[in-house]
């Protein structure tokens, strides 16, 4: 688990103080070693920086200011073999092929062997070598090969190749910016801002998107010309032309039919089981994040058995009395040591705008993550397996229940043009009758603003500017819950919640894994009858019957709850909230992008958890705007 970024300028040489400024801007991500390479396009030089260790800095001479058309950064979280030996920018032996990569290969001791078989030799017990010694052999075929969260960029200067790649689900963040000149790439915008190529510019696009869905839809982010590389996905460019070609190199597999679901059930079990163990191999101490509830309590158990010393911990906030003691009952029955936070108010108020800011766009919610990383680093735990992945692969939320009712309403949608009065009810019916695909069923479940709403915040010359018609984001949108499984994976896992939990952890230096993401668990669950992954009535119910082997039915009994500090309860009861609320929204105001007299209207009218959600994505746009485009 690291950070990496580069460029590659196609008609001049620039400054290498690019590549240093972006480095450092992602130096929490990789406290532990950095490196770099820069090359004329025919060869290249490796670099130590400020932040090398020692042996690193005696190999390799310090990168002071220099000019090269290409670079690499890199900053190390030592997780698997700690020595230099995995130090990366790393080099082919000819020098001719260079990788920086950010994440992990769960199969990498499989790949090693099967290479060795074929002839490779190794030098480090790392899996970065692996990616390097695989590219050598298969060449971008590998990425399919590759079970685990990455993103990788690789130079091959025998073929004259930029190659960047990311995972299947998108658990490692790749952002790029190309233009005729140049082409960056990082795994934080913050790393691209610092690149002289590179202004930030408000895309009111990607901001529409953010606020009708609770993040920004891949690949579009909330910054004019800075893309994320979608899952799956593989950008080849070539060095001589700058021409660049994508291509995806997984779809979901597709629906077997024939197989009975005790089999199923007992096949879950296994891929889950032999997931957590794979994901439980590092050269440094792990821990279980227990939230209480079904998803990270079950993968607490089964990690017992693999890892007799695995530690768990909880973050305890406001109004979670009843996620706590669940876990806590769990730490009890499998007998293993169980550490809890408490997160004050207080705290949570000190931490605020921070930590609003270190997230690259505006949200919804008031995150638990960072809080939940940080006491991970003081327990001294650098790795951590997380719950997430199970609500989308086995049908966690509930708006999955409401799937059936809107099946049969949507047949009445033409409803919508004979509501001609405006108040609040009218226009809440008129919402739910614009739901003509799975598409807008998806976006009406995600919390955030209702596209008549967004409508009346923006400024009209800005809302003009925005192309409203999103079917440009419509997956297959199949009229059963397919449609809807493809849209949780997509939107809700990979741009949305793992997006949020990598920003979380890096912040603090610490790895989130994710055992229910494996290649082969999603492999098969998505390929399982629909009928036992979804029945409407009750959320999860396949992983429930694998889940009462296990936990007690006090865990299986807790309704479902969000992972987020209690918002609205904030906004209402916290004097320094509301000032922080007024004192930006009063700001925002000024900037002439929304209507002012909505803004007053929505912060008179607090009824619900939506009108909360609503106020807080204004707020959260006004500190993303502070942060990216006035305080460089």
């Amino acid at each position: 688990m690291c950070g990496i970024c580069g460029y590659y300028s196609f008609r001049k040489e620039v400054s290498s103080k690019n590549i240093l400024e972006m480095n450092t801007a992602i130096r929490h991500r990789g406290p532990d070693d950095e490196g770099f390479w820069l090359s004329d396009q025919t060869s290249g030089i490796s670099y130590s920086g400020t932040d090398s260790t020692d042996k690193i800095k005696e190999q390799f001479p310090f990168l002071h200011e220099t000019q090269s058309k290409l670079a690499l950064g890199f900053r190390r979280l030592s997780i698997v073999d700690l020595s230099e030996k995995g130090h990366q920018p790393m080099l082919s032996e000819n020098g001719k092929i260079s990788i920086t990569f950010n994440g992990e290969i769960y199969n990498f001791r499989i790949l090693k062997k099967e290479l060795e078989n074929l002839g490779h030799d190794f030098q480090s017990h790392s899996d970065t070598e692996v990616i390097l010694k695989s590219y050598e052999e298969w060449g971008t075929a590998m990425f399919a090969k590759f079970d685990g969260m990455f993103a990788i960029c690789l130079v091959d200067l025998n073929l004259q190749k930029l190659i960047l790649g990311r995972d299947r689900m998108g658990l490692k963040p790749l952002f790029y910016y190309k233009n005729n000149e140049v082409l960056v790439w990082a795994s934080e915008i913050k790393a691209l801002l610092k690149n002289e190529f590179i202004m930030p510019e408000i895309n009111w696009q990607g901001v529409y998107t953010n606020f009708l869905f609770q993040t920004t839809l891949a690949p579009e982010t909330c910054f004019k010309d800075i893309f994320s590389l979608e899952p799956a996905s593989v950008m080849t460019v070539d060095l001589n032309d700058f021409s660049n070609n994508k291509e995806k190199y997984w779809e979901f597999p597709r629906q077997i039919e024939n197989v009975p679901e005790s089999e199923a059930i007992a096949n879950i079990d296994r891929l889950l089981s032999e997931s957590v163990d794979d994901q439980l191999y590092a050269d440094v101490p792990i821990a279980s994040m227990m939230s209480g509830g079904i998803d990270s309590t079950l993968i607490t158990a089964k990690s017992k058995p693999f890892k007799n010393n695995i530690n768990a911990f909880t973050i305890s906030y406001q109004f979670s009395e009843d996620e706590v003691k669940n876990a806590s009952l769990m730490a009890d029955k499998i007998d293993i040591p169980h550490h809890i936070k408490n997160v004050t108010d207080e705290e949570v108020l000190e931490q605020l705008k921070e930590n609003i800011q270190h997230f690259e766009e505006p949200y919804s919610s008031l995150e638990v993550l960072m809080n939940a990383a940080e006491y991970a680093k003081k327990l001294g735990f650098k790795v951590v397996l997380s719950g997430n992945g199970a609500d989308e692969l086995f049908a966690g939320y509930s708006h999955s229940l409401k799937l059936n009712k809107w099946l049969s309403f949507r047949y009445f949608n033409f409803i919508r043009h004979f509501i001609f009065t405006n108040d609040h009810f009218s226009e809440k019916v008129k919402n739910y009758f614009s739901q003509d695909f799975m598409f807008d069923f998806f976006r009406q479940s995600q919390v955030g603003m209702k596209p008549l709403q967004a409508k009346n915040i923006f400024k009209a010359e800005i809302y003009n500017q925005i192309k409203t018609n999103l079917k440009s984001y419509h997956l297959s949108d199949t009229k059963d819950y397919k449609g809807l499984f493809e849209y949780d994976m997509k939107y809700s896992l990979s741009s949305h919640h793992v997006f949020r939990d990598d920003l979380s952890a890096m912040k603090y230096g610490v790895e989130f894994r994710y055992p229910y993401l494996s290649n082969e668990l999603i492999d098969y669950v998505s390929s399982l009858p629909a009928k036992y992954r979804f029945n409407g009535q009750q959320n999860k119910p396949l992983l429930r019957k694998i889940a009462q082997k296990y936990l007690p039915q006090e865990v299986l009994n807790m309704p479902k709850r969000g992972f987020s500090f209690p918002l609205r309860y904030f906004i209402k009861t916290e004097k320094k909230v509301q000032e922080f609320i007024n004192e930006n929204l009063e700001s925002l105001k000024k900037r002439n992008f929304f209507n002012p007299e909505i803004i007053d209207k929505w912060s008179k009218n607090q009824n619900d958890e939506f009108d909360s959600v609503k106020i807080w994505q204004l707020v959260t746009f006004e500190l993303w705007y502070q942060k990216y485009f006035e305080n460089r």
